[in-house]
């Protein structure tokens, strides 16, 4: 599981100029835990400085679930560009939406261009988000996480695993280490990570970023760590409960301010921010993410599914308010009820719409 593994063999030649741009789109079938995040090269003669500088492209909408094989050609615009973690300097990467060939509307699965539909209405408000993906190492089979036995049974109970130090503890930390630096290469704002609760399960933190750049950052780190497990021969999981039984899911906890929250006086507004949600809560619910309510009990650090509520520091709650929030009565709060499959362009834009636009 060594990270030099991420140098080829001919990573040192000269490309005579040109460089290596990778398209990333977002695909329209269930792959690799949920996520199916697609990418295809593209050979350039030089080094864009912006989005609009780059061609748009098209790829096979049948082999992607987005398009019926009598009218498959789907068009790719460049969004947003990153260095490239893998084939560096002067490699980048660009993440793009899908749009259709002839009006460039966007395609159903398509879910960026709402949310920043919603996002340019009230920018002054400066909604941030910051992300919390936790993600389940798999072993080669994608049938067991890091830490089970592969003879059957159990690892040993959850308690030391959450940001552990050790062999027995920290499983799969290279992993983790790589993605994190791969992250921040590119560019993004990861701020953070930690071993999760269930042996093998990790989390990241993406923020804080203002509006679509949150869901534009979550997308691409995700592609990241998928790369990077591609890259170290193992799988990782999205799936909000990939192991039945005594042990914690995993979540996309979504921490949420707007400038009137983080000013004095905010804590009035955090509060009615919050109760709106409450109105909405199946609303909301549906839109966060497949499997969730397998793990949305009650239990390991969950709200039942079905019931509203939140609280001050309490993790068992649909809604968390911090501390520290309380105390300077301003600042954000933490949606505790999105699963780590969820689409952060769906999430985001439903909380800006349900506690600004409504």
């Amino acid at each position: 599981m060594a990270l030099s593994a991420a140098r080829g063999p001919l990573d040192d030649l000269d490309q005579k100029g040109k460089i290596m741009c990778e398209y990333v789109w977002l695909g329209g079938t269930e792959t690799t835990g949920g996520m199916d995040i697609r990418n295809k090269s593209k050979t350039l003669d030089f080094v864009p400085t912006s989005p609009d500088e780059l061609p748009i492209w098209n790829y096979d909408g049948s082999s992607t679930g987005q398009a019926p094989g009598s009218n498959s050609e789907v068009l790719l615009k460049p969004i947003a560009i990153y260095p490239d973690p893998f084939r560096r300097e002067p490699n980048i990467m660009v993440l793009c939406e899908a749009i259709m060939p002839k009006t460039h509307d966007p395609i159903p699965t398509n879910t960026r261009r709402a949310a920043k539909a919603q996002f340019d209405i009230k920018p002054e408000l400066e909604p941030w988000f910051g992300i919390e993906q936790e993600y389940t190492l798999m072993k080669k089979d994608g049938a067991k996480p890091f830490g089970f036995p592969d003879g059957g049974g159990y690892p040993a109970p959850q308690g030391p695993y959450y940001c552990g130090a050790g062999y027995d503890s920290a499983i799969g930390r290279p992993v983790a280490d790589a993605h994190y630096k791969a992250c921040l290469y590119a560019g993004l704002e990861i701020s953070g990570i930690n071993a999760e609760v269930m042996p093998g399960q990790w989390e990241y933190q993406i923020g804080p970023c203002t509006g679509i750049t949150s869901g534009d950052h979550m997308w691409m780190s995700r592609y990241l760590m998928i790369r990077v497990c591609e890259m170290l021969a193992l799988n990782v999981s999205f799936d909000p409960k990939p192991a039945t039984g005594e042990w914690n899911g995993a979540g996309c906890h979504t921490n949420y301010s707007t400038k009137p929250m983080r000013e004095d006086g905010g804590y009035k507004v955090i509060i009615e921010a919050i109760e709106k949600m409450g109105k909405k809560h199946m609303e909301h619910i549906n839109l966060y993410g497949e499997g969730n309510e397998r793990r949305l009990t009650g239990g390991h650090e969950t709200a039942p599914i079905d019931k509203f509520s939140y609280g001050v520091a309490n993790r068992g709650a649909s809604i968390r308010i911090g501390s520290d929030t309380e105390a300077a009565q301003k600042g954000y709060f933490e949606d505790r009820r999105p699963s780590s499959n969820m689409d952060p362009y769906v999430v985001t834009g439903k909380i800006y719409q349900t506690t600004v636009l409504d």
